[in-house]
Formats: C-alpha cells, structure tokens, sequence
C-alpha cells in the first residue's frame, strides 16, 4: 500500500478514468503495471519530489492518461484490448472518439515492424516514457533525467514492471548531441518526446539533434507553446495540435522530422 496512505485504485476504476483517453480498455496485464505503478510513485513521492499530483485518480488522468493519450497516436494498435473492459460504459459517458481525439494524421503514427528506438526527454517521474512502453513493449527506450534521485526511481520502476531494454541515462539532453564532450552519448531516435521539461524553447532544438531524418518527435505541452513550434523548430513538419481529453489547456503536437 502506499506510505501516503491512499488507497489503491482497483483495475475497473483505472480503466474507467482511463476511458476519455483511449479508443478501447487496457487488458487487465497492464491495468496490474499500472496500479504497481502508481504504488511506487506514492511511496517515492513521500520522501522525493517526483510531481506535485498526489492523488491517485489524478495521476491516473493527468499522468497516465496524457502519456497513453500520445501513445495511442504513435502506435495506433498497440496494448488496448479487443473487447472494452465491463467498466468501460460504467459511468454512462460517450465512448465514441470525436473527430479532434483521432490521430491527426496516418503519417503521425509510426510503424512498428523492426526496432523502434524512443528517447524521453525529461523523464522525471517517467512520463510519458514507461507508459509508452507499457503501451508498445516493443520498442527500445532511453531515458534520459539528470536527477540521480529522480533516475533511481525510474530505474525501481522498470524492475518492478519487468521492463526490458529500457536504459536510464543520468545525464543532461544537450550534453549527449555533443560528441567532443566526454559523456555516455545517444543513438539517433526514431522517436523522441517530451513533456513539462524546463526551458522548453532552448530544449526543442535539442530534442531534434536526437531524432533520425524522418523521427517523430510528440510532445504535450500548452495551446500557447504550441502556437510557436513552427518558429522554435523549422525543420519539423507538424501535424495540427490534437487537444488532449480532459484539458482546456494542453495539447499533443507531433512533427516529422525532415
């Protein structure tokens, strides 16, 4: 239980707060690493800072939910269920997706045949890197968070989830697209995102150095960040900002890198 003394989310009701952000309900095997999950951030978050929502429900939407949300437009058809989950129209809303929550374009979404290496940049309390792999086991994921506290956690996570090929690097971004300063490095990503990073005009040039010709880079920011993406980052072709469930605010802008 965690030390926060909250009580923990059963799977029906993660599923159900889930709901306005996905097309179909997780299968219960990642509804169990979700609530693990949450566990662990409650226990951590009492003694570090990973992220000022300590509700439970909260995090599911605000964390989970957004994380899953960008997951669905990378990889459409990965770890959602066939048959919705028996709490999916529980609370009697719409499960039909309007036109604004489906992915904004097929280009948006990337291929899945071979290795697909994602770079996090930011990861802080793993969003929204674990759950894009929690989503897509598939892919080969890199973390990057130069907090050594914050990374330690990231690290307990993956052992706890049983995550393979997931690599937590202790470092600053702009330090791994320099190849004369000494430092452990980064390939080339076909994806990289980002979410709530700090000095977010001078990261997004960054964030590009990461990405191969062709990457997606998927971030979640704010309407008004979003405005100037075409200025920050000029060599990305972006799709129209998707507005996220739940927010008034926030959207998930994802481009090509050309």
């Amino acid at each position: 239980m965690p030390e926060s003394g909250e009580r923990t989310l059963k799977s029906d009701e993660i599923a159900g707060l889930l709901q306005p952000f996905l097309e179909k309900a997780p299968a219960e095997v990642h509804l169990a690493k979700i609530s693990i999950y949450i566990d662990l951030l409650l226990r951590w978050n009492a003694r570090i800072n990973l992220t000022a929502v300590r509700d439970p429900q909260q995090i599911v939407t605000r964390h989970f939910g957004e994380s899953f949300f960008l997951a669905r437009h990378l990889f459409p058809s990965s770890m959602t269920s066939r048959v919705p989950h028996p709490s999916w129209f529980s609370k009697g809303g719409d499960s039909r997706v309007h036109d604004h929550e489906r992915s904004p374009r097929p280009s948006t979404s990337i291929a899945e045949s071979g290795e697909v290496r994602v770079i996090d940049i930011g990861s802080g309390a793993g969003f929204p890197g674990l759950p894009l792999k929690i989503w897509s086991p598939a892919i080969s994921l890199t973390l990057i968070e130069s907090n050594h506290r914050k990374a330690a956690f990231l690290r307990e996570v993956i052992r706890s989830l049983t995550l393979t090929d997931v690599n937590v690097i202790t470092a600053r971004a702009e330090t791994l697209v320099q190849p004369a300063t000494p430092g452990p490095g980064v390939a080339p990503a076909d994806v990289v995102t980002l979410r709530a990073v700090e000095r977010f005009d001078a990261m997004l040039p960054i964030a590009t150095r990461l990405l191969t010709t062709g990457g997606r880079l998927a971030i979640l920011i704010g309407t008004c960040q979003a405005e100037s993406l075409p200025t920050i980052a000029s060599d990305i072709q972006w799709a129209p900002p998707i507005p996220i469930p739940l927010s008034h605010s926030r959207v998930l802008s994802i481009g090509i890198h050309h």
